[in-house]
């Protein structure tokens, strides 16, 4: 599942985004209202988190763009203002909830949760979105893999690059590209982090299965396949 988080206090943005990779949700961050409304409008997300007071385009205008072009992400609200009045012009503005700054983690992460869930269909029992390349399957809501049937235990960053490449299957992702969606910094080209993720992943998503579903396309990167 990805989530946006539009802020420009970088410390709070980074407590944020790291508190979410964690729970195994890629995060997409912008620092400004520009670049957030921008990313909003040009990507899908489960949820975002957008803070009021923002440069170039506050977070109200945001919200306010985005139910205008019907994009219907569902919308919590980070803000210091405390006041009856600025939760209800966040509400009617189009956000689904708001928090006051300072916040705990925790009750940011079920917030989240709620309005992904309140978000489904009322008449699904489990979320859309479970993805299936043969016999894998990755749900991104439970954050569960099973193959044959059988569950398979991820670490986070395992996790991600599964969902990376199942979201991208029969298509060859790129060591860059996985770089940076995966571990969201800006390391060497030449490392070989992305290599060893792999290997761990294919511990366990192949080593004890037929067809092996993750393949080395050589000098382009990696593809999920049954074939």
């Amino acid at each position: 599942m990805k989530i946006l988080v539009i802020e420009d206090d970088e410390k709070i943005a980074g407590f944020v985004s790291n508190g979410l990779r964690e729970r195994g949700y890629a995060v997409d961050v912008a620092h400004d209202g520009r670049n957030g409304s921008d990313l909003a409008q040009s990507a899908r997300y489960d949820a975002a988190v957008i803070d009021i007071m923002l440069p170039e385009v506050d977070g109200l205008t945001i919200i306010e763009e985005m139910r205008a072009a019907n994009i219907r992400t569902p919308v919590l609200i980070l803000s210091a203002r405390r006041s009856v009045d600025d939760r209800v012009r966040g509400l009617k503005a189009g956000g689904d909830d708001y928090l006051v700054k300072p916040f705990s983690f925790s009750e940011l992460d079920a917030r989240i949760e709620a309005l992904i869930r309140r978000a489904m269909p009322a008449n699904s029992a489990a979320p859309p979105g479970v993805l299936r390349v043969a016999d894998l399957e990755l749900d991104p809501w439970k954050h569960e893999v099973r193959r044959q049937g059988e569950s398979i235990t991820l670490q986070p960053r395992e996790f991600r690059l599964l969902e990376l490449l199942a979201r991208n299957a029969g298509r060859v992702v790129s060591k860059t590209t996985i770089l940076d969606s995966v571990y969201e910094y800006n390391f060497d080209p030449q490392t070989n982090v992305v290599d060893v993720l792999v290997h761990r992943l294919r511990a366990k998503v192949d080593k004890d299965f037929e067809p092996k579903l993750i393949h080395t396309v050589r000098g382009a990167g990696y593809v999920l396949r049954s074939s």
